[in-house]
């Protein structure tokens, strides 16, 4: 097992590494940053000064060490808009992009899960079909867009949710069940596919003829066989709420990662960018690494042939 996790936390730390080279090369590669920091009057020698200042008269091996060095202690300068340490931008925004991400994938279990069963349970009935439907939907639907409607509708003309905001349990339900939306899909399609493939198996097929009670095969036997490959796919999943919140939190106004990341770009400040981005590698390195160490856990044949 601990040489299972070693192995799975030496990729990880791989994926980072190029990560930081290819985000440290994107960001040179747009042009030169001090025409964003200096004003146009400024001359040859304000120019000098300022590269001096920062490093940038080094060479890029030089400015890439230097670069992972202040980012591993936190370190990712101040913002060109916000005129503020980056770091400090990202742990107020953090703690929200967790915790909506965190309800959206709740919300996306807790409806995902009697979906799926039942769908498999009653496979060709009213209630499989229209699971299917819904899955169908989404995973078409664009996330923008049934953010539009969700705001139109239910915040707009029935009132019943606000549209914006972070401070009260309600604000999180639209931007919530937008985010994961798609997740319901996914997770409802994949329990419904591992469920039925568990219930033609040969032992709860034994079971139903030793006289097992049908919810104790579906909800016991067969249910903790088909969660193996949910639980992979939930570390996928809550990777994804992470890294494509940047739509929903532009539209619903949420303070978080995702649209500090829009305003960071539209403004192209580029340490908070840099810093956004290696943030939330890490927050998916990290769930990755977790789900990995919990599938080995659950089935030992993952870790013996890892």
């Amino acid at each position: 097992m601990l040489r299972f996790v070693l192995a799975r936390l030496v990729q990880s730390l791989a994926a980072l590494a190029i990560l930081t080279v290819v985000v440290f090369v994107l960001a040179r590669a747009t042009g030169d940053p001090l025409q964003l920091i200096l004003p146009m009057s400024a001359s040859e020698e304000d120019y000098a000064n300022a590269r001096q200042y920062l490093g940038l008269d080094r060479s890029y091996v030089e400015q890439y060490l230097s670069f992972v060095g202040k980012a591993l202690t936190g370190d990712f300068g101040n913002s060109l808009r916000a005129r503020r340490p980056v770091i400090e931008l990202i742990r107020d925004r953090l703690p929200n992009s967790l915790k909506l991400a965190a309800f959206a994938m709740t919300v996306s279990l807790l409806m995902a899960f009697p979906l799926g069963v039942l769908a498999a349970v009653r496979k060709g009935t009213a209630i499989d079909r229209a699971a299917q439907v819904i899955a169908v939907l989404g995973q078409s639907l664009p996330t923008f867009w049934v953010a539009i409607v969700l705001i139109e509708v239910v915040a707009g003309r029935l009132q019943w949710l606000p549209a914006a905001g972070s401070e009260r349990l309600a604000s999180y339900v639209l931007p919530g069940f937008t985010l994961g939306w798609f997740v319901v899909a996914g997770m409802m399609r994949l329990l419904r596919s591992g469920m039925l493939e568990v219930l033609d198996s040969e032992y709860v097929k034994l079971a139903r003829v030793k006289g097992v009670a049908e919810h104790r095969v579906v909800w016991l036997h067969a249910l903790k066989n088909a969660l193996i490959p949910v639980v992979t796919f939930a570390g996928i999943y809550f990777s994804i709420l992470v890294t494509t919140a940047i739509v929903v939190e532009t539209v619903f106004a949420w303070p978080g990662l995702g649209r500090l990341a829009y305003e960071a770009i539209t403004s192209r400040d580029f340490p908070v960018i840099q810093a956004v981005v290696l943030t939330t590698a890490a927050i998916v390195a990290l769930v990755n690494l977790s789900v990995d160490c919990l599938y080995a856990f659950i089935d030992p044949r993952i870790r013996y042939a890892g």
